[in-house]
């Protein structure tokens, strides 16, 4: 488990079910998606999410306000398959409902994700990617002192697909290290 201020990042539960699968149907959150996920989907989804922690130790955390006792989405760290033109990396992704947008929620639990990798993990590099149109992401890697890399065509999608179209933003350790003092 990782605190931050005003947020929890922690192992998923049960519970984090159902709000996940409201989230993974609603259009804006998957905006930038291929598809809204049905609840199949959505608990196998969560599933491997919370398998994945359980085997590293690491992953993307569910995140709870502490006094709300309520999952709102998660943040956390991954590692994106093989097929991606950066691969072997580290991850950094958040996916929150949209009425905690806004108020700095992924921005303050992607610090404490970032600070987890360079100091726990030992990663010296992390990446974090999205479609070229989710401006609100690309803010977010930005305020954690990301740099954009490059733009590419996301191996899974056609290339005609309007999803296709990728940026990749990046973070050096050391770079972390600057930024954060």
């Amino acid at each position: 488990m990782i605190t931050t201020k005003r947020l929890i990042l922690r192992q998923w539960d049960d519970a984090d079910q159902q709000p996940f699968a409201q989230m993974s149907r609603d259009s804006r959150v998957m905006a930038h998606f291929p598809k809204c996920l049905s609840q199949e989907e959505s608990d196998k989804v969560a599933r491997k999410i919370q398998s994945l922690i359980a085997e590293r130790g690491w992953g993307f955390w569910a995140v709870e306000i502490p006094d709300q006792h309520a999952f709102i989405g998660f943040v956390g760290l991954h590692i994106p398959k093989d097929t991606m033109p950066f691969s072997p990396c580290v991850e950094i992704g958040w996916r929150l409902a949209p009425q905690h947008w806004g108020r700095g929620y992924a921005t303050e639990a992607a610090n404490a994700s970032l600070h987890y990798a360079f100091m726990h993990l030992g990663v010296e590099e992390v990446v974090s990617f999205t479609t070229v149109n989710n401006i609100g992401s690309q803010a977010v890697m930005k305020k954690l002192g990301m740099s954009y890399a490059y733009h590419f065509a996301h191996p899974d999608l056609d290339a005609s697909d309007p999803l296709s179209e990728h940026v990749l933003y990046k973070i050096s350790k050391a770079q972390w290290e600057v930024f954060t003092r």
